[in-house]
């Protein structure tokens, strides 16, 4: 059995540690202060397999003080929703009680970061796959600060496999190919991979010699994840499946079956 744990995604908050401030409950600026932008895992989704997987969020603010600290929190609740008091979900960083790692770019300008690390065997669980919403506080060094509820938002995804094959190889020009493979998705309540069901896979060909796949059909995986189609072979190249996404689950590509016909 997996321990989950209560203290990393909280279903109530009364303030983040380090850096409260009490009474504040909506979007604030004091001072002089500027968020200039807030960065999450580099602008990608958060992809997660069955291992731990951490990630830098960071914010560049400026202020002509400069700036002292920062701190995240990313949640979920409704639009309007006071994230301390209300969110449905919480998650704050591996640093939630010291202060953040800022790099000054001049004298007013500062990029400050903390971490995340999801941890699939302790407390992070399906339902956490989705979209998030990021919050940040940021403070100055004469005390000016900031605070935005929802400054942007970011997709916290269950890793994708997927598989291909065809056959037979060779094959006679004009016969019939049948095409399979397996669309699969980290489990996090489980720490392995189960198919994903009711999914459309593009069947894209690409012809040998070149570069570019073109769709033939779209199919649906079964129950399972798994996928079966035929076609007709009519030159030598590659069948492969194309999943595009979900708000839980990210894009994959097959690798790309080589079939000769003769």
């Amino acid at each position: 059995m997996h321990k989950r744990a209560a203290f990393a995604v909280l279903t109530t908050v009364a303030g983040l540690a380090g850096f409260a401030m009490p009474g504040a409950y909506a979007d604030e600026t004091v001072g002089d202060i500027q968020i200039t932008g807030v960065a999450v895992n580099g602008g990608k989704s958060t992809v997660v397999d069955t291992a731990d997987k951490t990630i830098t969020v960071s914010v560049t603010a400026t202020d002509p003080s400069g700036i002292w600290d920062a701190d995240f929190y990313l949640w979920r609740g409704p639009d309007g929703t006071d994230p301390y008091d209300n969110a449905d979900s919480y998650i704050v960083p591996n640093e939630d009680t010291t202060p953040a790692d800022c790099v000054a770019s001049n004298s007013t300008t500062s990029t400050c970061s903390k971490t995340f690390t999801f941890e699939p065997d302790w407390w992070l669980t399906n339902v956490d796959a989705g979209t998030w919403k990021v919050g940040v506080q940021v403070s100055a060094n004469d005390d000016s600060r900031a605070e935005r509820w929802v400054y942007t938002t970011t997709r916290i995804q269950r890793h994708s496999k997927l598989t291909a094959n065809a056959s037979p190889e060779p094959i006679a020009k004009g016969k019939t190919l049948t095409i399979t493979g397996k669309l699969t998705r980290a489990n996090w309540d489980t720490l392995d991979y189960r198919g994903y069901a009711s999914q459309p896979a593009k069947l894209q060909f690409r012809k040998a010699g070149t570069t570019t796949y073109t769709t033939i059909k779209t199919t649906n995986t079964s129950s399972t994840g798994n996928l079966t189609t035929t076609a007709t072979a009519s030159e030598d190249g590659y069948w492969r499946w194309n999943f595009a996404g979900t708000s839980t689950t990210p894009a994959v590509n097959a690798a790309g079956d080589f079939v000769d016909v003769q």
